[in-house]
């Protein structure tokens, strides 16, 4: 049977209660999974009445009741009344709301009542002011689930995908924070995604640091230091892996279908590529959880909340990701 995942709406004020609208009209999620929406239901009719759709909606209490006979089924959080919220504004209340959202799809997944989820795009300031204070969802996440291993996020575009040996941290902090089990452990994170999507031996490139790969020591010695060595171990572990390649032409190469998968140093340089290839078609994959977690890459895109006119197509390929890897999930089960 296709796997249950969880739907989450995002961020009421952005274009998540449409995206999951459109799709629901649309029945897309049904191509991959069993949707389960959780979430305020006033949430998802005001992204109805955007998306100019209409369907059959059935609010639970008790999940153990869902019967999929067609109808929508939604977890009424009960936790937003959607009047309270304005367009494309940052919003405490939707912000709180968002973030009980992602607390209930945790407790789903430890549960078993679904086997990973999918959430629209939120918005971090509206998490923050809402009572949420972490650096990311991400970082939240982890911490609600008490998760002390290695965690991750890819990005993934056209079938090229990109990790990350640091994230979410100032551009002046990245030299420090670039350790060799940083670099590893990000490598690691993308051989074993790639693996969960139907990857057989990931082919795994990495940026270096500095101009020309550091010419040889003489612009940074990053590279020699601490990313050949990296890269090294990583061959030793058994993962496909080459590099580091000057970031200015990487993904020349891997634009050409040469690598499967970039793993890059700093959240900028791997993104910018990603995004001017096809910014509407990314999706952000959570890795080393262990539940399929993503969303699509673009965010709330609040100026254009409302207008009825936002692509599912991000959604659709963030479901059916978190479906792929659900199912692969399963079979080692």
């Amino acid at each position: 049977m296709k796997p249950v995942l969880g739907i989450l709406l995002g961020e009421a004020a952005g274009i998540g209660p449409e995206l999951v609208a459109g799709m629901c009209a649309l029945k897309k999620f049904d191509d991959y999974c069993r949707p389960l929406i959780i979430g305020d239901v006033r949430v998802l009719r005001w992204g109805m009445k955007i998306a100019g759709v209409d369907f059959p909606v059935t609010m639970l209490e008790d999940t153990s009741k869902i019967e999929w006979d067609g109808s929508v089924n939604i977890f009424d959080l009960k936790n937003l009344n959607i009047e309270t919220v304005a367009l494309s504004t940052i919003n405490a209340e939707s912000g709180r709301a968002t973030g009980e959202a992602l607390l209930a799809a945790l407790d789903f997944c430890k549960k078993g009542i679904i086997n990973g989820f999918v959430y629209a795009p939120l918005n971090k300031a509206s998490l923050k002011k809402g009572g949420f204070d972490f650096e990311s969802e991400m970082n939240m996440m982890a911490h609600y689930l008490g998760w002390k291993d290695v965690y991750g996020e890819m990005n993934v575009i056209n079938g090229l995908w990109t990790s990350r040996a640091t994230s979410h941290i100032p551009f002046k902090e990245v030299p420090g924070k670039l350790t060799i089990v940083a670099l590893l452990d990000a490598m690691r994170l993308a051989h074993s995604t790639l693996k969960k999507n139907g990857y057989h031996d990931p082919r795994i490139a990495v940026a270096a640091l500095n101009p020309h790969a550091g010419e040889s020591g003489s612009c940074g010695t990053e590279e020699i230091e601490v990313i050949t060595p990296a890269i090294n171990a990583a061959k030793a572990e058994g993962i496909n892996v080459a590099g580091p390649f000057p970031a200015d032409t990487i993904f020349i190469s891997a634009f050409k279908g040469m690598y499967d998968a970039v793993t890059t140093l700093y959240h900028d340089q791997g993104q910018i590529a990603l995004k001017l290839l096809k910014f509407h078609e990314g999706v952000t994959v959570s890795t080393g959880f262990p539940y399929p977690i993503t969303t699509p890459a673009h965010g709330t895109a609040f100026d254009i909340a409302g207008q009825g006119i936002a692509n599912i197509e991000p959604m659709e390929k963030a479901v059916m990701i978190a479906s792929k890897m659900a199912e692969w999930d399963n079979t080692l089960t």
